[in-house]
């Protein structure tokens, strides 16, 4: 009678903690078309697409329903219907007219509405024509794949034996630091003109060293190395973005923290001490600076993604020589998504919407990177009519301009500027063209 009773008890709980999805609701626009879905919690979600038929599909972890949501649709979307493919994982599939290019994102309650996770469609055939038209100087003949996305290597810090920090509750960090990337991978993925590679997607082990080779193979434009890492103070709260130091670290919390990430290597059976000549020659090529300066760069823009959600521990890029951000032609960057080591940190980490937040709070960063700097011959570069700017200490607003080729009243007029003060972290559209 017990048992019977712990059981239906955790069973209950179980029900007590899955995202309900309350409504779907569908409405075509002149652009694209938008899937509202309504649920009772913030969740983690998978959305891909697949062909012959289309159909986009949406996997919610941890998902039920209320009542049926099965029916017609509008514009692309033909009807909606719902599965469960496996125990603990909803399916919304949306039968299509056509292939579609997707981006979702999910929105906090306000007023009466409640959690929702909005996707919206538009069209994967006028994509190319439809940016085309907005950007007269792409000569018409361009073709569509000459338009490439940019890629972002991501890499989950740790896994497999090396587990990383451990929290006081016994969290792993390698078990975070894959969840956050693959948060952020899909985020990137529903980004139009980007595209995730993840390093890592399950619980293995990966030297460091390989890490960013193949963040090279793979031809990133970014490397993304996530961490959750743990301090000497356990009342260290907040996240962090780090670049590469061939100087030696900001500081010595700085330092001690490469050092142990460095060590990482060690657990793999893996030494560095015959990677000397190796590691010269990669410290010399970037002593070029290239690859430095779009590192801070990028960095500067990811901090400014995470100081807008209130989510940053430093307000600057600390620097240290961590192993994994040494790749001499990728622009790298770490994220210390908080510590681990501080209980409350660890239990935020453990919530799938902080991760969630976290993660879009990251992928804003390098979405305003990218169109502050596109990559020439891809997609941001010929469809971005604004590109974005972080205002970095000692800038003014001149200097922007040079840099960014336009004139100051054009960028005081794209950003309702009323003086040419700036504020350190202040986010400023640049216009394409003077």
């Amino acid at each position: 009678m017990l048992r019977a009773l712990l059981l239906s008890l955790a069973f209950l709980a179980s029900l007590a903690q899955a995202t309900e999805v309350r409504s779907v609701r569908v409405k075509a626009g002149a652009e694209h078309t938008r899937a509202t879905i309504d649920l009772s919690a913030a969740a983690e979600y998978r959305l891909f697409t697949l062909t012959n038929p289309d159909r986009l599909v949406v996997d919610i972890l941890g998902g039920s329903l209320r009542s049926t949501i099965d029916g017609p649709g509008d514009g692309v979307v033909r009807s909606v219907r719902s599965g469960r493919p496996e125990s603990g994982r909803l399916r919304v599939v949306f039968d299509l007219t056509t292939a579609v290019k997707p981006k979702s994102f999910l929105l906090e309650p306000s007023g009466r509405n409640r959690h929702r996770l909005v996707v919206e469609m538009r069209p994967a055939a006028s994509t190319v024509v439809a940016a085309t038209a907005a950007r007269p100087e792409v000569p018409a003949t361009v073709p569509a794949e000459a338009m490439r996305e940019v890629v972002v290597a991501i890499d989950a810090g740790h896994g497999g034996q090396d587990p990383g920090a451990i929290g006081a509750a016994g969290t792993h960090e390698k078990t975070i630091t894959l969840k956050v990337a693959r948060l952020l991978a899909q985020r990137i993925d529903d980004e139009p003109g980007m595209r995730a590679v993840l390093i890592r997607d399950d619980d293995r082990f990966v030297a460091l060293t390989q890490r960013f080779q193949q963040a090279r193979e793979h031809k990133a434009d970014l490397f993304v190395s996530i961490h959750a890492d743990a301090a000497h103070n356990r009342n260290a709260r907040g996240s962090s973005v780090y670049m590469l130091s061939t100087r030696g670290a900001t500081n010595e919390a700085a330092r001690f923290l490469a050092e142990r990430e460095n060590q990482a290597d060690l657990v793999g059976g893996v030494s560095l001490g015959d990677k000397d000549r190796t590691l010269a020659a990669v410290l010399l090529d970037l002593s070029q600076g290239a690859t430095l300066e779009a590192s801070a760069l990028a960095s500067e823009h990811v901090l400014a993604g995470l100081t807008r959600m209130g989510k940053a521990h430093k307000r600057q890029v600390e620097r240290a020589n961590f192993v994994v951000l040494r790749s001499p032609d990728v622009p790298s960057l770490l994220v210390e998504t908080g510590f681990i080591s501080n209980p409350e940190e660890e239990r935020k980490l453990n919530d799938p919407r902080h991760r969630a937040r976290v993660a879009e709070a990251v992928m804003l960063g390098i979405r305003d990177y990218f169109h502050a700097t596109p990559p020439p011959g891809t997609w941001i570069a010929a469809n971005a009519k604004a590109r974005a700017h972080v205002v970095m200490r000692g800038e003014t607003l001149s200097e922007i301009a040079s840099r960014h080729g336009v004139s100051v009243r054009r960028i005081r007029q794209e950003n309702e500027l009323d003086t040419d003060m700036l504020r350190v972290g202040l986010v400023l559209k640049i216009p394409t063209s003077s």
